[in-house]
């Protein structure tokens, strides 16, 4: 009489007991071994990028612009640092370390003379160094400044799509804040190709030209229509070891080829961007010159401005 009562209480103890002394149950399972969610050496990435150091390099640029070659410099500087996610600015402090994900930054500075005056445009990117967790960089910032006034355009990504808000002495574009679709950004593709180059997308693909080229160029930040394609470099352009070509060509007509190192850490040799400026077809194009691992945060006194002609700044 016991048993026929008690059945359905006897059967489920009975169940959990031999779940428990099989080891059967979702707490008791030995969870997988973790994997890698990137494509590069954890160990040589860390020697190389989580050393205190930052990666400086530059380049003489020939910036087309105006319907003519303009001469300049370019600097790339990359750096890794904790970044929140919440707020998307760089971690300061101790407490709010599990809102924050480690990236990789680069700090981009395009200097350039037109004529009587001068362009100075600043971008920083922000891509997270574990797609896995976080597919998508998270923040692009540009600041442009020229003797007419100053720009400044910054895109969140947020809600599965990036929020734009741009300000700019420009009437038509004064005050801009609105939302566009997810795609690639062309911005990304310089941290890109220095974390996971073979990650990059080959074929049609939808891709948001970079804050600089919609500065120079008055378009709104939207995605475009595009064709990717990687291949070895066969130029004599650009000086490097075994160098690759990562290329992205506008339905429109504008193209950018990124030159860079297929071995660790990657390194960019230069890049060009061809596109028609007042009539022409001019091809901006950038050339190395020097790199430098330092910690230039700290090398912040006359006694470093030789460091400046180890770089060849002007």
């Amino acid at each position: 009489m016991f048993v026929k009562t008690y059945f359905l209480g006897i059967v489920v103890i009975l169940c959990v007991a031999t779940a428990l002394l099989t080891g059967s149950t979702v707490f008791q399972k030995t969870p997988p071994p973790a994997t890698s969610s990137t494509d590069f050496d954890r160990k040589t990435f860390g020697e190389y990028w989580f050393k205190g150091k930052a990666e400086i390099s530059t380049y003489t640029l020939q910036q087309a612009h105006y319907g003519a070659l303009n001469p300049g410099e370019a600097v790339l500087v990359f750096v890794t640092e904790d970044f929140r996610t919440d707020t998307q600015v760089k971690l300061d402090k101790e407490e709010n370390r599990h809102k924050s994900t480690p990236v990789l930054k680069l700090n981009a500075i395009h200097r350039f003379v037109t004529g009587i005056y001068d362009y100075s445009i600043y971008t920083s990117v922000f891509t997270p160094i574990d797609p896995a967790l976080f597919p998508q960089t998270l923040k692009v910032s540009t600041t442009s400044q020229d003797w007419c006034g100053h720009t400044f355009t910054q895109l969140n990504y947020q809600n599965n799509g990036y929020n734009v808000t741009g300000r700019s002495y420009f009437e038509d574009n004064a005050t801009e804040d609105y939302t566009t679709e997810k795609a690639l950004l062309e911005d990304e593709l310089w941290t890109r190709l220095r974390l996971t180059p073979n990650r990059l997308p080959i074929g049609s693909i939808n891709i948001i030209p970079s804050t600089k080229a919609a500065r120079l160029r008055h378009q709104k930040i939207a995605p475009m229509a595009a064709i990717a394609s990687m291949e070895p470099y066969k130029g004599n352009g650009f000086l490097g070891k075994s160098m690759k070509v990562y290329k992205i060509t506008y339905a429109e007509g504008r193209i950018l080829q990124i030159v860079f190192e297929e071995n660790f850490p990657h390194r960019i040799t230069g890049w060009e961007d061809t596109y028609p400026s007042r009539g022409k077809l001019l091809t901006t194009r950038a050339i190395h010159k020097k790199t430098l691992l330092s910690a230039y945060w700290t090398q912040n006194t006359p006694e470093n401005r030789p460091l400046r002609d180890t770089l060849q700044l002007q």
